[in-house]
């Protein structure tokens, strides 16, 4: 399976790797990172180095209850820096981490391959209908309720049947509009309680009639479990990412990009070895 982009083919051969540059304050993990828009491309530079396909660019919080920016405050962290970023690495594919939908043509126009949507298009009725017109790789996430709500009190009678039956009428919705460039990301994190994100990831296949991401990266999901916190928890990613790499994970979604890697080269080997 490929899907093309502003002239660049997505291919999915072999699992990809999503680098996450938070542009924000306040992310779980690395808000506040950059002081300027040269550390920044900096940054990024040395993630593409390092083995990145892709560059994720997330310019508001999404953690639980983040406080909502708003749509005119995100687009003016994202203009800061979008153009840039595009200019000085036109070849590599830039994904815009954005629920709204006039974020995500704007994006478009400064040169963005794909949207990432944490909403899965619940938050802007538009989402769909802008998506299949930019005809851009789209990241579609589940999630119950909103970053403000979702940890609350998160309820599945079963919670891979009930993401199976979003995804399935989300992709029925988007295939009406002749959109076919769909990424599944099942949400980890994203209005689940622990155990709800290890029965997704134990059950990742699935979900794998389409490529999917595994969002795990320094997560909730690894500390509650192993007593570590976003700073010390890289191992703990590695783990979960192996464990995603070995049930059909297409795309991994990091902040560490070196050790995403070596993963990928371990498990592809290990797949392939006496065949």
């Amino acid at each position: 399976m490929e899907y093309t982009c502003n002239g660049k083919t997505l291919t999915f051969i072999k699992p990809l790797i999503m680098a996450i540059v938070n542009i924000t304050p306040d992310s779980f993990y690395d808000g506040g990172k950059y002081s300027n828009e040269n550390d920044v491309l900096r940054d990024i530079e040395e993630k593409i180095s390092q083995g990145a396909d892709i560059i994720d660019i997330g310019a508001a919080s999404s953690r639980p209850n983040a406080k909502d920016i708003g749509e005119k405050e995100e687009w003016e962290r994202l203009e800061q820096y979008l153009p840039q970023i595009r200019k000085k690495f036109p070849t590599v594919f830039i994904s815009v981490d954005t629920f709204y939908a006039s974020i995500a043509k704007k994006s478009a126009l400064e040169g963005a391959d794909i949207i990432n949507d944490i909403s899965g298009g619940n938050l802007d009725a538009a989402m769909f209908e802008t998506i299949a017109n930019l005809d851009l790789p789209y990241v579609l996430m589940h999630i119950q309720g909103t970053p403000q709500t979702m940890q609350q009190n998160p309820f599945y009678t079963d919670v891979v049947k009930e993401v199976k039956e979003d995804f399935f009428k989300k992709v029925e919705k988007l295939n009406s509009l002749n959109f076919k460039k769909i990424i599944l990301d099942p949400g980890f994190g994203f209005g689940k309680t622990t155990e709800h994100n290890y029965t997704l990831l134990k059950d990742l296949r699935e979900f794998t009639g389409l490529p999917v991401l595994a969002g795990m990266s320094r997560k909730g999901m690894i500390n509650k479990v192993i007593g570590t916190n976003p700073v010390t928890s890289l191992n703990g990613t590695t783990v979960l990412n192996t464990i995603a790499l070995l049930n059909g994970a297409s795309m991994l979604r990091v902040h560490d990009v070196t050790e995403a890697k070596q993963a990928i080269e371990l498990v592809e080997f290990y797949k392939n070895v006496g065949t």
